[in-house]
């Protein structure tokens, strides 16, 4: 039988909606089954396994057909990508600052009713800056989760156009999405478009979008939310930050950060593991968040093509001594 750990896991991870990890830990239970010899149990295991994950995958693509924009109008279809994201705030590491600010967001968005029989709005034009792999476009996605709303990834490579005038428009039709399609609409490597206009460089057609994305974004009355993400913050135009509600700022993960990511990556798989964390923490020193999960997920994956009880922690500080 599966030990009671794992199948508290589950349950666990079940209420909290995260079905990403209720179905690792489910592998797990049937991988440990077939070390015990039990194969037909193994096998039953997995296919019930696999049938579920079907069901939830047409489950929810019937659920993003109820998603207006999913069928756009013909302008549209090249300038947006729409899906509804599964992804929490509880879920991501982030430092305390940051935390803070996005929870507050969402609790303004939540109480907007509120808010507005006094006049006020609740804040939804956030620019987040920082390295790469801190979690800006995880953050788009997880605010959406938490609204129960679709998030918008808005490419702005169909937005630059040769033509003049062109861009201009395409981007009015993204402004006027967000009125008819509420939703978190993000800009992601936003410097593409917000360059400083005094540039020297052949940029006039990005600085007539920029001056168009300034004008579009201080009239913007909708109930959407509006990202900007970048990991260059010193190549935006001075104009930008003060026509967001707020500058949000990415940091490397410290100490605590690690041990946290770390920890909840290596969630079920480590248990007999024999490291120090904060050793481990301490290689990671410097990493993004990204490449750290990333070093988890390959020690994991050593883990189960080698058949080893638990994590290696050779394999493991390997995985993040290259990546430094």
């Amino acid at each position: 039988m599966a030990a009671s750990d794992q199948i508290k896991s589950m349950i666990r991870y079940f209420g909290e909606g995260d079905e990403e990890r209720f179905f690792s830990s489910a592998l797990q239970i049937a991988a440990m089954e077939a070390r015990k010899g039990h194969t037909n149990l193994a096998h039953e295991l997995k296919l019930l396994i696999e049938k579920a994950k079907a069901y939830r995958s047409v489950a929810y693509a019937d659920r993003a057909k109820t998603i207006p924009i999913l069928q756009p109008k013909r302008e549209l279809k090249d300038l947006i990508d729409v899906f509804y994201p599964q992804v929490r705030l509880k879920e991501m590491v982030l430092s305390k600052p940051v935390a803070q600010s996005l929870q507050k967001l969402v609790k303004e968005q939540k109480h907007w009713e509120k808010l507005q029989q006094f006049n006020l709005q609740p804040k939804r034009k956030l620019l987040l800056v920082g390295p790469p792999g801190t979690g800006k476009t995880m953050t788009a996605q997880a605010l959406a989760g938490e609204l129960g709303i679709p998030v918008f990834i808005v490419r702005l490579d169909g937005i630059v156009s040769k033509f003049m005038g062109e861009s201009i428009a395409k981007l009015r039709l993204i402004f006027e999405a967000m009125v008819d399609n509420r939703g978190v609409y993000l800009f992601d490597e936003f410097d593409s478009i917000g360059s400083h206009r005094d540039k020297g460089q052949d940029v006039g057609e990005i600085k007539r979008i920029l001056n168009s994305f300034l004008i579009h974004i201080e009239k913007d009355q909708s109930n959407s939310i509006i990202i900007a993400a970048t990991n260059l913050p010193d190549m935006l135009d001075k104009a930008l930050f003060r026509r967001f509600d707020e500058v949000i700022a990415y940091p490397l993960p410290d100490t605590e950060e690690i041990e946290n990511l770390i920890s909840r990556s290596l969630q079920g798989f480590a248990k007999e593991a024999r490291f120090d964390l904060h050793d481990i923490a301490r290689l990671a020193t410097g990493l993004n968040h990204a490449q750290i999960v990333q070093a988890c997920e390959e020690g994991i994956k050593e883990m189960i093509i080698e058949e080893l009880p638990a994590i290696s922690t050779a394999h493991l500080t390997q995985a993040l001594q290259k990546r430094q």
